[in-house]
């Protein structure tokens, strides 16, 4: 079991879903938490709910500058930064003959580009901390369908990026894990939860258990990618 009180982490896509469930537990360690959202609002009412003192950030992945402003920001507040979570995500499904360049490019530039560029921002600190990325992809990331080019390439492509870098950062003492979910019950794609109808899918908090479970396992072991379902397909 790994000592995490006091130590920094930044997370992507913070104020709702995922990124807030993974904010939630990481808080409970005694880690100290600083949240993105493209809406500086969003970002203070999610940090206002965690209930601790956590940094809340307004900053857009797709923009290198915005993304360096938050490590910055982040390293300025609490001296270091241990572990990136690239959480921040978007969708958008069509037929290929339907899809727009604008959608297309959108998808692509938040959930792969958007990663680089926080990994790249992040990656001094991270290299003097010997610190830990997590990146949230998708079981999209290995199973097409139909409707979800622009969806499967992003999330294909960000599996294939987590797992090279992986395997370029250890070399510096840097762990590096992507995580797939399936289906989760989130506000992802502008969809509503519903306690009742969504309790099969995989919670928010689930996700965050299992980044606290990574960040805790020994420094000697490193699991790469971790596809993670629902016990049902529905309910």
């Amino acid at each position: 079991m790994q000592n995490l009180k006091d130590k920094v982490a930044l997370i992507t896509g913070a104020s709702k879903g995922i990124g807030y469930g993974i904010a939630e537990a990481l808080l409970k360690l005694g880690v100290k938490v600083a949240i993105t959202s493209r809406s500086q609002e969003s970002a203070d009412e999610a940090a206002k709910k965690l209930g601790s003192d956590v940094l809340a950030l307004a900053s857009d992945v797709k923009s290198a500058k915005s993304q360096q402003e938050a490590v910055d920001k982040t390293i300025e507040k609490f001296g270091s930064l241990d572990f990136l979570i690239a959480n921040a995500g978007v969708g958008h499904f069509a037929p290929i003959d339907e899809m727009e360049g604008e959608d297309w490019h959108n998808v692509i530039d938040t959930n792969l580009t958007g990663v680089f560029l926080s990994v790249k921002s992040a990656l001094p600190a991270l290299k003097k901390s010997k610190g830990y990325i997590i990146t949230i992809s998708s079981l999209a990331g290995t199973n097409f369908f139909a409707g979800g080019s622009a969806y499967n390439a992003s999330k294909f492509g960000l599996t294939g990026f987590s797992q090279s870098i992986m395997l370029d950062l250890r070399e510096h003492g840097i762990k590096v894990t992507t995580i797939m979910p399936g289906s989760v019950a989130t506000h992802f794609n502008d969809h509503e939860p519903d306690k009742n109808k969504d309790a099969w899918k995989i919670q928010p908090e689930d996700i965050g258990q299992m980044v606290c479970d990574l960040l805790n396992m020994n420094p000697r072991t490193l699991p790469s990618k971790i596809e993670v379902r629902p016990t049902k397909t529905s309910n």
